[in-house]
């Protein structure tokens, strides 16, 4: 039987995962409340349309910080996609090259940064980072994703503890000791991103820390996790380049706004300054037409892309 929209990929990775990956991927904070309302708010966002308009030649191609790409659907970072399908990353990249779209490594890649960039030489990459204690650590991976050819920095806001994902600790998984990383070795023999990894995420970052992030790169910077008006107006006041729209697909603080609930706020707030995008809940062309309706640049998926991974595991049989 075909697969024919989101949610019948969705049911047939459940079927292909085990248990203890499905619930890491699906997993939320708590009672999942803030995970759940991403797709829900959606649903109840209605459409105005407007017709006798000619659409005989529809063209969706846009640009995101000045790079072109096919349609405003790119790939949320999402950590360990060898999970889903054994050359992970490799075929996520892969796969947003060959549509044209950008892709959003992730610090938790299960491949190498090298092997990322060799597979897909001519896609658009943007990092995201989990900002370490260590700043000559932060440093080092900055200017070595910068040398790659990655086109922006990410630096993920909404994470200075990791959220209470029932499902994780229920299951006792712990992917950072039990998963096979590549190059894993010391950060003094250059295998950064493994060691960063396997260490604590910076709680002290605040937002004069940016300052510090912008001296040592030339890379747009983007922060991912606003939802509040006040938070974009302090984006912009520290000349970032764009804003993710974002609640960490509900698996970081459990009952805050759903994604595109928060988005017109922080849209009003930028005042066109900068790009405005969104991640969390899009499961339809009707979701990407309403975020792109109230102000988003362009949506990222995070889950239904390791759903994809998954089905290779279904053709490859």
């Amino acid at each position: 039987m075909p697969l024919v929209c989101l949610t019948d990929f969705e049911a047939h990775a459940r079927e292909q995962l085990s248990k203890s990956t499905w619930d890491f991927i699906e997993g939320g904070a708590d009672d999942c409340l803030t995970r759940d309302d991403n797709i829900a708010a959606f649903k109840k966002i209605r459409l105005r349309p407007r017709y006798l308009k000619d659409v005989s030649k529809v063209d969706m191609r846009t640009t995101i910080q000045g790079e072109e790409i096919s349609t405003p659907i790119c790939i949320a970072p999402t950590g360990f996609h060898c999970l889903a399908w054994p050359d992970g990353e490799m075929s996520t990249a892969r796969a947003a090259q060959a549509a044209g779209i950008c892709y959003i490594t992730s610090t938790y890649a299960s491949c190498s940064l090298e092997d990322i960039v060799a597979t897909a030489p001519g896609g658009l990459r943007w990092f995201q980072l989990y900002v370490h204690p260590n700043r000559q650590l932060n440093k080092q991976l900055i200017q070595k994703v910068e040398s790659l050819g990655f086109k922006a920095l990410v630096i993920t806001v909404d994470a200075p503890k990791i959220g209470n994902r029932r499902h994780n600790i229920t299951n006792q998984v712990n992917l950072m000791k039990n998963l096979l990383l590549k190059d894993l070795g010391s950060p003094e023999k250059g295998n950064l991103t493994p060691y960063l990894q396997m260490s604590p995420i910076d709680s002290s970052i605040c937002w004069d820390d940016l300052s510090w992030f912008q001296s040592i790169t030339r890379l747009p910077i983007i922060l991912k996790g606003i939802l509040t008006k006040e938070d974009a107006e302090l984006a912009v006041k520290h000349n970032v380049h764009g804003i993710i729209v974002s609640n960490h697909g509900g698996r970081q603080l459990d009952e805050v706004p759903a994604s595109v609930d928060a988005l017109t706020e922080v849209v009003a707030a930028v005042k066109g300054k900068i790009e405005v995008y969104l991640d969390g809940g899009v499961r339809t062309g009707n979701d990407v037409l309403k975020a792109l309706a109230l102000g988003a640049k362009c949506v990222f998926l995070g889950r239904p892309i390791l759903w994809g991974l998954a089905y290779k595991v279904r053709v490859a049989k």
